[in-house]
């Protein structure tokens, strides 16, 4: 037998077994499958009624103003026909050359694969799904009959089904994908499977895309680094003090409340991007609280729970601590909410405990939510109410997918894609480790913030009731700085801005981070990356702010702490973690951190 025979044999062997695995594989997804709990309906998309109204509204459409819908239906065929017949064109040649002009669609990294352009099937294959993805984005935009909240879903969810039909998204219609199975003689399916069945079988039945290598990092040892010490605890957190870096520090302390939808060790991931570590080497005594992952014996936490046992509590354990009378206090997202809600207490009971507050990407005022409010209508809230009446708790994984659809392309479809068509590992990736390392919420909590808070916008309106008070926004007088990110996707901008506008305090600070929701906050000045705008005007209305505003190169963090130093007093020697009656309970980033979601 010949070199060749025997590397030919060798290959048909390999393949044969690979497809051997791939039905023991498959035997495997179904098993794990079956044990996919049954979830409300509500949880998984929106109403069927949604997109019965808006079909009758464009058929409606349709019949009033045929016009409109000859327009738009000829504009498309015309394209359609127009790429077919040069793609006939290019396969009759057999010149290899994008049939579509350059410039016609922008740019999308999905078809970053030069087959997608020089290949006259999957050129014809990626034109057909823009021109159509075009069409539905028209033909969506000019549905009349529907009001703002109805249109503002249909745009979205029809955009989910948009990204999920891409022929990235397929093993026939993807390039990459293709080239890599014939390279391996199938094995990257077979491994593309194995992850498949392994997510699944993760999460219960479920599919999670994991985007992190899970092996790559562990809390506490190469994530949340910084030197300190756990020096109280209880049932809903346990507070680190951070052991001081400089011989002395600014009287008043800082505490940084996170939010619980997360873990804290977002700012603390490595020691080159790590906040708290910036924080403390600039000369503070910082606390932060590391909140308990709930599970289902937590169900009866309430908001006014996170305020009196949470804020409340740690605020007076840092004064304790630190034998001072006040602290500035700092909250991110939710975190930030409920800071505000509880500054509107505390302002209601004649304690003035927190000097300043600085809040983090925050929302305040709901009235425009932006893509979050599509998950904010009464089917989707009553659906999270009856799920958390079963288990006691909010689940991390509808969390966790919720936030994922906002950005489904990056966080759902293109790592599935590599994971699962393509049999790549997850890559050794920090942010995205903790992406994944997220946590439940208590039931009556859950309900509570989006019910009287998101969806009623009780705190910017008529008042929210907790804690024995009726609370607004206009109680609060505290000094603050807010930060706010300019594509945010989770908490827009204007939406921060116009909800802190409400506020009664005398002076307020507001700044503008380039970057989203996690970049940035996380941008510390050594990256020199993104830069901020800032304006004292706060009167003015939020596009007016920031056409007026001044642009400044580079991280916000060094504004922020010349900002917090006029306000945490004189310099004082340093304090080392805890006190005779707080003692070290043990090191950072604690035990709460460490804890797995569970069911």
């Amino acid at each position: 037998m010949t070199t060749d025979e025997n590397a030919a044999g060798a290959e048909l062997d390999r393949l044969n077994e690979n497809l051997s695995k791939m039905e023991e594989l498959s035997q495997r997804l179904v098993t794990a499958m079956a044990h996919k709990r049954a979830v409300d309906p509500a949880l998984h998309g929106p109403k069927k009624e949604l997109f019965a109204k808006a079909a009758t509204a464009y058929m409606q459409e349709a019949f009033q103003n045929p016009a409109k819908l000859m327009e738009h239906q000829v504009g498309y065929w015309g394209s359609m026909l127009k790429h077919y017949f040069e793609a006939q064109k290019a396969l009759a040649s057999g010149r290899l050359v994008a049939p579509a002009p350059e410039g016609e669609h922008p740019a999308d990294k999905r078809f970053s694969n030069p087959l997608w352009n020089t290949h006259p099937f999957f050129s014809y294959i990626k034109n057909n799904y823009q021109l159509t993805s075009e069409a539905i984005e028209n033909a969506i935009k000019d549905i009349e009959g529907l009001d703002d909240d109805e249109k503002k879903k249909v745009e979205f969810f029809t955009q989910q089904i948009v990204d999920m039909l891409s022929p990235t998204n397929f093993l026939g219609t993807n390039p990459d994908a293709l080239e890599r199975a014939v390279e391996t003689q199938g094995e990257s399916l077979v491994t593309g499977l194995e992850n498949l069945v392994a997510d699944i079988e993760a999460n219960d039945g479920e599919l999670l895309v994991t985007l992190s290598d899970p092996k790559a990092f562990k809390v506490g040892e190469n994530l949340a680094t910084t030197e300190g010490s756990v020096v109280f605890r209880n049932r809903l957190f346990e507070l680190i003090q951070y052991k001081p870096t400089t011989e002395t520090v600014h009287a008043t302390p800082l505490i940084i409340f996170p939010p619980w939808i997360n873990k804290f060790y977002i700012m603390d991931l490595k020691e080159k991007n790590s906040l708290i570590k910036w924080i403390v080497d600039q000369g503070y005594t910082l606390f932060i609280v590391s909140w308990k992952n709930p599970d289902g014996s937590y169900g009866d936490v309430g908001m006014d729970d996170y305020i009196e046992s949470g804020f409340l509590t740690a605020i007076d354990e840092v004064k304790k601590i630190t034998r001072q009378k006040e602290v500035n206090a700092v909250g991110y997202c939710i975190a930030g909410t409920t800071l505000s809600l509880t500054l509107a207490l505390m302002a209601k009971r004649g304690d003035k405990s927190v000097k300043s507050a600085t809040f983090f990407t925050t929302m305040t005022d709901f009235s425009d939510p932006g893509e979050v409010g599509v998950f904010l209508d009464n089917s989707f809230i009553d659906g999270v109410e009856r799920e958390v009446a079963e288990t006691g708790i909010l689940n991390s994984f509808f969390m966790s997918r919720t936030f994922s659809f906002l950005r489904a392309n990056d966080l759902i479809y293109a790592p599935a894609t590599r994971r699962y068509m393509m049999g790549e590992a997850p890559p050794a990736f920090d942010l995205l480790h903790w992406n994944g390392d997220s946590t439940n919420l208590p039931a009556r909590m859950a309900v509570e913030y989006l019910r009287g808070l998101c969806q009623h916008n009780e705190f910017a309106e008529e008042g929210y009731k907790i804690c024995g008070e009726v609370l607004m926004a206009s109680d609060v007088k505290t000094t603050f700085c807010s930060i706010a990110c300019e594509t945010d996707h989770i908490a827009a901008w204007k939406a921060c801005y116009n909800g802190f506008q409400k506020f009664s305090s005398r002076s307020k600070t507001f700044i503008v981070s380039e970057s989203g929701h996690i970049a940035g906050i996380i941008n510390p000045p050594s990256k020199k990356k993104y830069g901020h705008y800032t304006n004292p005007d706060m009167k003015l209305p939020a596009d007016e702010w920031l056409s007026g505003a001044e642009f400044h190169e580079g991280s916000w963090w060094p504004r922020w702490e010349d900002w917090l130093k006029k306000k945490s007093g004189r310099m004082v020697e340093a304090r080392e973690p805890g006190d005779s009656d707080h003692p070290v309970l043990c090191p950072a980033p604690g035990t709460y951190v460490v804890q797995r979601s569970t069911g």
